[in-house]
């Protein structure tokens, strides 16, 4: 009889730490679970402004401040595609102001041309202002 109640405790003892190691390996899966859910949801705006070159957020601006609605659902999109790894280039403003003329959204930008006088650059508005009171002056 000792021989049996020495086979069962073996049983007894594996069966044990069987479920020992299953409760270990289901709490590493829970802690695991719990620090990727602690870790903050990025905000998409956030994410697309890393990915912005030359002018692109000034674009993005103007875009949020012209058609707010239009620009999050566009930014939300182009967050999962970063995300996603589909986009992995930076999107500088020509790019961005290209894509919003393609879904439709003529976005205005602040243009102001500059010009060489007298060595120096000067806005086409005050080269034109100057000769008109120079013209002025001369009658």
């Amino acid at each position: 009889m000792s021989n049996e109640d020495s086979e069962l405790e073996r049983l007894k003892a594996k069966r044990l730490a069987e479920m020992q190691k299953n409760i270990s390996s289901q709490q590493k899966i829970e802690e695991s679970t719990k620090t990727i859910s602690e870790k903050p949801i990025e905000n998409p705006r956030t994410l697309l402004v890393g990915k912005l070159g030359y002018r692109g957020l000034e674009v993005l601006e103007n875009a949020e401040s012209q058609f707010p609605n239009e620009t999050k659902i566009i930014v939300s999109k182009l967050s999962e595609l970063i995300k996603t790894g589909e986009i992995n280039e930076i999107l500088d403003g020509g790019k961005l102001l290209a894509l919003f003329r393609t879904v439709g959204l003529s976005i205005r930008m602040k243009t102001k041309i500059n010009v060489e006088q007298d060595g120096k650059l000067v806005s086409l508005s005050d080269k034109f202002s100057n000769q008109s009171s120079d013209i002025s002056d001369d009658k």
